[in-house]
């Protein structure tokens, strides 16, 4: 049986200040620290007494999510760069609205990139799936995943057993903050159980 608890970052300043996300290394507001320390407290009481692995984004607003909530559950995060963000290319480090006159390409498409030096949602699938494999294979049971709203959005669809071709015409990507419950059984059935709760923050 596995369970699995994804974390999407809580607010980050690239949330209030009109910059891109991607691979910039924007650390949490002060809001959203509150957010991260709501976040482990309420996990805490539900989780006492379970063992859980916990597997971070490396860049600092998934990095100080995960260590926040970490502290309040005992566990240390192991970073992990396959759950980054998806690379935006050459907007990163520029504002949404630099991003936003400039883009190269629309997407409509998983195989379109808005810039010729960023991923598609295939190169960001491509990136996660053996990680993916990774824990769904292992011994562990109880793992904690937290990383980015694109990139968890991919990581769902994995996790439904879809191809990526799906993502040509579904989105699952959450909210900041958002806390999502998964498993699989001994059969190898999977259950979503909820997705991107935001009752934690």
């Amino acid at each position: 049986m596995k369970n699995i608890i994804t974390i999407q970052h809580t607010q980050s300043v690239h949330h209030t200040n009109g910059m891109v996300g991607s691979w910039t290394d924007w650390d949490l507001s002060g809001f959203g620290i509150k957010q991260a320390s709501n976040i482990g407290r309420n996990l805490s009481k539900e989780l006492k007494g379970k063992n859980f692995v916990m597997y971070s984004s490396d860049l600092l607003r998934a990095k100080h999510t995960a260590e926040i909530v970490g502290s309040y559950l005992g566990i240390d995060p192991i970073l992990r760069t396959e759950l980054r963000e998806r690379n935006l290319g050459k907007c990163v480090g520029k504002s949404v609205q630099w991003l936003r006159d400039h883009i190269e390409v629309q997407e409509n498409t998983i195989d379109d990139r808005m810039f010729s030096d960023a991923e598609s949602r295939r190169d960001e699938w491509n990136r996660l799936f053996p990680f993916f494999n990774e824990i769904m294979m292992n011994k562990d049971e109880k793992i904690i995943i937290v990383s980015h709203g694109d990139l968890l959005g991919v990581f769902n669809a994995m996790f439904l057993k879809l191809t990526v071709e799906a993502l040509n015409s579904i989105d699952m990507s959450g909210r900041p903050g958002g806390v999502s419950f998964m498993s699989e059984n001994e059969n190898g059935k999977r259950f979503m159980k909820r997705m991107s709760d935001l009752s934690y923050i």
